[in-house]
């Protein structure tokens, strides 16, 4: 197998193929003597060590290397979950998770979709509509919650489709809705179940087209000139392995099916010493709810990151259009459900960004003093059918971190019958066609040891003070910060008239000034559910059901919306870590913070959406004693006295 350097680094393909081998021979041919047909890998991750354990290790120790295979036999049975200890060539572990569904996979999207169009019924239903070429035609698939799928399909491994129709070979697929069907699959038995015809509101003339050579009577624009970014030198960090170092920022990237892009044992180096700020940063879950209850989107809610995986449909990214610059690329090996490994090429980006001025005074004596910001971005896409995620980490050289998520690709729209009022969930975006409201929840999962594990969270809200003989011109506030104690406490909400911000503190690490060092989360693109807890998407996520949460950390608390979201009711993930009610007071502790889009959509989001861009900060507060920018040099030649 290829030499691993350190217990983090994402499996390699050699190692993938050594799993599933070994899960092949080990456990197929024992629970299926005749054969291991009906077997399929949902996932080959890294099974990461147990903080403790990592924080022991050092370089030149022995490294343990275990492997995860999540395993499912399409003739039925219970999930299991296949741990192998790749050092030693052998399975250590099988567990029983019986009652759920794995995540779905890439190869069971491509053969839903031809079995929905090898089906007479399907192939008459699309026929009666005028459609006749099914090379145009587009299965896409979705899963139910449990109380969504049809009762009589509830113990299946069910999933229903949305079908759309291309105008030529090359155009939309997305531009054409075909309303009003909904085939619904055994994706065990590839079997159509049933298909459901509501309605036939016709294929309205619209204009879906956005590649310049499709769109009529559309010219590119020419008067831009050539915007030419060079590094002659190189760029200014460092990438040996997966460890990435810039300027005083030192990380290790990581990688898996399920969350994409993780950051690892992020730190900053301070007078000579790299001091921790987060031990695991990643996106643990995406909850995109449709809020209309119409035929079309009823069952039309996404778990993206807990039903399929991000990771799976990261893209290839390519210089000069999705980075600009000196850039540096990693590749991502996943594994498809035959066990068998495969290369996402370019799937993380690392570059350079000049981003304005970091900072500036001009004194009258003194003259001008200038730094220019510059910042490291290390970014991944994901193309989940419509729509694209773009994740970019930034690291700033005064310690600020800031997480960005650009939302581009293309509405969901449906089709309205002739003479139709405009609709009360959603917006008109072109002929007899509208794309509905819904919400894009991101879970950002932020284990944070600021200088260390011991860390307590505060709740910062900004309170002006009364008129009073001490406060005449009732111009004074003050900063009121609550501990969250325990996690009875831990489901917090934004108040934007308070100014709400969150600070994390090591109370046994004190700055110059004799307070605890501490970075904070500023809040920012988070908006309330505007669901009914009753709701079946509520209780399939109730993580979404605030803005933030605090957790004690736990290697195996990982999942908000539970372990297998895919046809879930809502009995795991983050509701029940809570019942527990650790303390929260000098502990480990994860933060769960809660953003995203609240999307009205506009009739210029169509035919393809210009980059919706929400975000959050971390930033040091006390961290440092001073501005840690202070030793930024000015670029040669410039901003000198």
């Amino acid at each position: 197998m290829a030499v691993v350097a350190h217990p983090l680094d994402p499996l390699s393909a050699d190692e993938i193929a050594r799993a599933a081998t070994i899960v092949r021979e080990r456990h197929f041919a024992a629970v299926a003597p005749a054969g291991d047909g009906g077997w399929r890998f949902a996932s080959v991750e890294l099974v990461e060590p147990a903080k403790a354990e990592l924080a022991r290790w050092r370089p030149g120790d022995p490294i343990a290397r275990r492997a995860r295979a999540t395993v499912w036999n399409r003739g039925g049975g219970p999930v299991h979950e296949c741990t192998v200890d790749l050092v030693a060539g052998e399975l250590a572990e099988v567990r029983e998770r019986p009652g759920v569904q794995p995540n779905f996979t890439n190869d069971e999207y491509f053969e839903c979709g031809a079995v929905v169009l090898g089906h007479p019924e399907v192939i008459a239903a699309l026929a009666r509509r005028g459609i006749d070429d099914l090379e145009l035609v587009l299965v896409d698939v979705w899963a139910y919650g449990y109380e969504a799928a049809p009762p009589a399909y509830r113990d299946r491994r069910v999933g229903w489709c949305d079908i759309w129709v291309r105008s030529q070979p090359e155009s939309n697929p997305y531009a054409h809705c075909v309303g009003g069907l909904r085939p619904i699959v055994d994706l065990n038995r590839m079997e159509l179940l049933e298909l459901q015809d509501d309605h036939d509101y016709g294929l309205p003339e619209v204009m879906g087209e956005y590649a310049p050579a499709l769109v009529p009577g559309e010219r590119l624009r020419s008067d831009l000139r050539p915007l030419r970014i060079a590094q002659p030198e190189g760029p200014s960090f460092a990438l040996a392995g997966n460890e990435l170092r810039w300027q005083r920022w030192r990380m290790r990237l990581g990688f898996n099916h399920r969350e994409g892009l993780v950051l690892h044992q992020l730190g900053y180096e301070d007078r000579g010493r790299v001091r921790p700020v987060a031990h695991r940063l990643s996106f643990a879950e995406m909850v995109i709810p449709y809020r209309e209850a119409s035929f079309d989107h009823a069952p039309r809610t996404a778990f993206d990151i807990g039903e399929w995986g991000i990771g799976y449909m990261t893209d290839s990214l390519e210089r000069g259009c999705d980075c600009l610059g000196e850039i540096r690329y990693l590749d991502a090996v996943l594994a498809n459900t035959r066990g068998e490994p495969y290369e996402i090429r370019h799937a993380i980006c690392i570059h350079e960004e000049d981003d304005g001025v970091l900072w500036k005074h001009v004194d009258e004596r003194a003259g001008s003093e200038v730094r220019r910001r510059r910042r490291l971005v290390v970014s991944f896409h994901a193309t989940v059918a419509n729509y694209e995620y773009l994740v970019y980490w930034r690291f700033y050289e005064d310690g600020n971190i800031e997480c960005e998520v650009r939302a581009t690709g293309i509405i969901l729209t449906t089709t309205m019958p002739e003479g139709a009022p405009p609709p009360t969930h959603g917006t008109v975006v072109d002929q007899r066609t509208y794309a509905a409201y819904h919400q894009h929840f991101i879970v950002a999962r932020l284990d944070l040891d600021v200088d260390g594990t011991g860390n307590t969270v505060y709740e910062l809200d900004s309170e002006a003070l009364p008129v009073s003989a001490e406060n005449p011109g009732g111009l004074a506030m003050v900063v009121r910060a609550t501990p969250i104690a325990s996690e009875a406490e831990a489901g917090r909400d934004y108040d934007w008239s308070r100014q709400r911000a969150w600070k994390v503190a090591n109370p046994a690490s004190l700055n110059a000034h004799g307070d605890p060092v501490a970075y904070k989360l500023v809040p920012s693109s988070c908006m309330p559910s505007l669901l009914d807890p009753a709701s079946p998407v509520y209780r399939r996520a109730p993580v979404i059901g605030h803005q933030l949460w605090v957790t004690r950390q736990a290697d195996d608390e990982r999942w908000p919306a539970g372990d297998y979201p895919t046809q879930s009711r809502g009995e795991d993930g983050i509701a029940r870590w809570t019942v527990a009610d650790r303390s929260l007071e000098d502990a480990d502790v994860v933060l769960w913070y809660v953003f995203g889009i609240h999307h009205l959509p506009r009739p210029e989001d169509w035919p393809v959406m210009p980059s919706d861009t929400v975000s959050f900060w971390l930033k040091p507060f006390g961290f440092f004693d001073r501005n840690p920018a202070l030793d930024v040099a000015p670029p040669p030649g410039h901003c000198e006295r």
